[in-house]
């Protein structure tokens, strides 16, 4: 099944939308335009990727819709390479490195499309301020909420079982994109 999925710059270009976008419902002729691709090769991989059960289509006012099976096997564990993949995400985190003593870093909300009390979670060193104007920097259309502690108070609260912070590092759709930190510091 894997060796089908990564085999055209078009397949890598739908599963980005698709995995990213997975509310979204597109019509054949609008992927050609977003992803600058040629129709034959969109509909081919359109195809193939509803075949394999990734994607399901409906028709609605003569145009065919697709959109991402959410109850396919592979569905979460897809979404999570694409996510990691993805370079807007790396920068992020590649950048607040650059702001101080980053221990602990949780990537989700906005900026992996979903739902969440914040967008990021950081454990370390950090000045807010600088964080707070890259943050505002960057093109997005909702702002990105962030949360900083204190490595030792981070520890603790996990400690503690503490329930914002649980639910985030154990929401397996979370990105954890740094951990420096074990719970016997």
């Amino acid at each position: 099944m894997l060796r089908h999925l990564f085999t055209s710059k078009a397949r890598t270009k739908l599963l980005t939308i698709f995995l990213l976008k997975p509310d979204g419902e597109y019509f054949v002729r609008e992927l050609t335009r977003e992803l600058d691709e040629q129709i034959n090769s969109v509909r081919r991989e359109l195809d193939n990727l509803k075949k394999l059960g990734l994607l399901k289509s409906r028709a609605k006012n003569r145009h065919k819709y697709y959109s991402v099976n959410k109850d396919f096997v592979l569905f979460k564990e897809l979404r999570r390479i694409i996510i990691k993949a993805n370079p807007a995400i790396e920068t992020v985190v590649k950048n607040i490195q650059r702001m101080g003593q980053v221990d602990f870093l949780l990537v989700s909300g906005v900026l992996l499309q979903k739902d969440s009390p914040v967008d990021l979670l950081i454990a370390g060193d950090i000045n807010k301020e600088n964080l707070e104007k890259y943050l505002d920097s960057l093109e997005n259309q909702e702002p990105i909420k962030f949360s900083v502690l204190k490595s030792e108070d981070f520890l603790y609260r996990l400690k503690c079982q503490d329930k914002f912070i649980l639910n985030l590092v154990e929401d397996p759709d979370n990105m954890i994109a740094i951990n420096k930190l074990t719970s016997e510091q």
